[in-house]
């Protein structure tokens, strides 16, 4: 007979050793949040807004913000009510939902990154069918494709959570539910729940970055066929803002990857703070990166502050 202890409360962690400076921690972790909020929500009010960002482009855009926005939005209770309030009991149905919808989002931004690839290979080295191939239906299918893979592929190890017995202790390593920490405290047979993750993220973050650096290759191969420099140089800059939301993912990925797998004997605030860079860092600096690097986006948000705009 399973104990009490299996329907009892998890308990989160926010930096152990530190408490007394819990809400000192909070503060840059508030203007962090604060500033995702922020720059999603002005990426998606802008898009919408404007018609003239009513493009393919600017709908994967769209949906990457969106992600950010939903990712931030699923972990930022729990975690400022750690570092805030000291609240850390969170129950177990509540755990579950959280680490499903974090893990399953991570899944739906690689899938995002991905068709922005695919945008771009279409429009340099296909683009008198660009708009034939990518009509507004295709990049509302395709957006949809890559939420039910996340939603989909996720489910398998989440599902089981719910009915495994949990009698070790309570104590998760982090501010919020990750699936790799909870199956450490369940006393039962969790064997598909750590082969099935080794399967797939093979299949989904390293699949989908062979594919984008497949695509971008031929990308360069086009460009490289343009007889004018500044045709070169134009075409090349269209791709540098999504570049860079790709490597600020996947590294971060790689990053977080390495950690766990090699980094049992470092400080545990290591790995911590590596949890809170892999969800933080992408969401924080992407609408950086499209509206520094990106003409259009800019102008727009300075048009709606009505400031001068730049011609450059």
């Amino acid at each position: 007979m399973w104990s009490n202890t299996s329907f009892s409360p998890f308990l989160l962690t926010g930096f152990p050793g530190l408490e007394a400076v819990h809400h000192w921690i909070s503060i840059p972790f508030f203007v962090v949040y604060f500033s995702v909020i922020l720059g999603n929500g002005t990426l998606l009010f802008l898009i919408k807004d404007d018609h003239g960002l009513h493009e393919p482009m600017y709908y994967f855009l769209a949906m990457l913000a969106a992600t950010d926005l939903s990712v931030t939005l699923t972990t930022i209770p729990t975690v400022l009510g750690v570092l805030w309030l000291g609240q850390r009991e969170i129950q177990l149905q509540v755990c579950f939902s959280q680490a499903y919808f974090i893990h399953s989002l991570s899944i739906v931004e690689s899938g995002v990154l991905l068709a922005m690839a695919y945008d771009r290979f279409i429009a340099i080295c296909n683009p008198l069918r660009y708009r034939s191939i990518l009509t507004n239906s295709r990049v509302v299918k395709i957006g949809i494709g890559a939420l039910l893979r996340g939603c989909i592929l996720v489910a398998p190890p989440i599902v089981p959570l719910h009915w495994f017995p949990y009698c070790h202790s309570h104590v998760l390593s982090h501010a919020f539910c990750l699936h790799q920490d909870v199956i450490k405290l369940a006393c039962a047979d969790i064997t598909f729940n750590r082969i099935y993750p080794m399967v797939l993220v093979p299949f989904t973050f390293f699949l989908d970055s062979l594919i984008i650096l497949f695509s971008y290759i031929l990308i360069l191969k086009t460009v490289m066929c343009i007889a004018a420099r500044q045709e070169r140089t134009k075409a090349l800059n269209t791709c540098i803002s999504h570049i860079c939301c790709v490597l600020v993912f996947y590294v971060t990925v790689i990053g977080l990857s390495l950690i766990h797998r090699f980094g049992k004997h470092a400080p545990h605030v290591v790995h911590i703070t590596m949890s809170y860079v892999y969800f933080l860092f992408p969401p924080f600096m992407n609408p950086i990166i499209y509206s520094v690097k990106t003409k259009q986006i800019r102008n727009g948000i300075l048009h709606k502050f009505s400031l001068p705009r730049f011609r450059a």
